[in-house]
This record gives C-alpha cells, structure tokens and sequence, in this order.
C-alpha cells in the first residue's frame, strides 16, 4: 500500500495532534484529510511551518489543562444525590449508570461531563455514598461523591415471592 506523509492542522482522533507528521495511506490522505482542510502534504516549504503549529499546539493544550483543572476544583465541591427504587428486600430496581452521574453533573454544574470520562467499573446498585473518579484531561483526575438514596415509595405491592 502506497503511503503519504501530511502535517495535522489539528487534532485527529487516533492519528495525532496538530503539528505531528504522520504516514497515512494515500487514499485517505487525497480523499479526506486534504480536501476537509485538516492536513497538508509534508513538503520541505511546509516543514517550515511546523514551529507556529506546534506553538499552537502547546497554547491549546495549556488551555485544555487549566480548563480542566477549573472544572476540577468545581467537582470537588460538588454533592450530588440521586434517588434508586429499592423493592421489598433491598432489591433494586434498575441502577445509577455513567449517564445518570453525568446528566446529573451537568444539570447541577453546568460543567459539560461526556459519560465516557466517568470511570464507574459497574453500574450502582445498592444504596449508600460512593467516590467516583472523573478523567478530565489525561494529566488532570477528579473524584466527586454520589449519595444514593432509596426512593420514597418504591415497594411494589405486586412482586411475587420466591
């Protein structure tokens, strides 16, 4: 296979950041990357060019960072509560996801946290306190505490009995 390499204008999931030259196959370089502005083709004239890029590249990033570190202190301070139907015997009924936490931050935050950055190993399904670890940015790690409650009302009248 026949391969290229292109300087990113920015950051492409899976392939590199701004300023990076990569090897990409032809097709992809001459059919996507170069017409969608998102590359362009490593020539001596545009190697020159990598030192703005990469200054770019290092503002962006220190952005990113600081950003991510404000959110950080924001999560810390952060109580959150959600309610979980429990049945007769403590059984419940459904569980607190990584959507539920996120929706849950974002409705009391303002803070735009994607479920993917939320590391819950599995869904909650008991009630009690919980610490909950947050991927902000890959240097920058949060936790915040989810209390989760038992529904007022939540036993059902018509569950069978094993």
């Amino acid at each position: 296979m026949a391969t290229v390499d292109v300087i990113l204008k920015e950051k492409i999931e899976g392939l590199g950041a701004e300023a990076d030259v990569v090897k990409v196959k032809r097709g992809y370089a001459r059919n996507f990357l170069l017409p969608q502005g998102r590359a362009f083709e490593a020539t001596k004239g545009n190697l020159r060019h990598i030192a703005q890029l990469q200054e770019n590249r290092a503002k962006r990033e220190a952005e990113e960072r600081a950003d991510a570190e404000n959110a950080a202190t924001k999560l810390k301070k952060l109580r959150l509560s959600t309610e979980l139907s429990i049945g007769q015997g403590g059984k419940a009924f459904g569980s607190v996801t990584t959507q539920n936490i996120a929706d849950l931050i974002n409705e009391k935050s303002k803070l735009e946290i994607d479920r993917h950055q939320i590391d819950l190993d599995k869904p909650i399904k008991t009630t009690g306190s919980f610490d909950i670890p947050i991927k902000l940015h890959p240097d920058v790690e949060a936790s915040i505490t989810v209390r989760v409650l038992a529904a007022e009302g939540g036993e059902s009248t018509e569950e069978s009995e094993d």
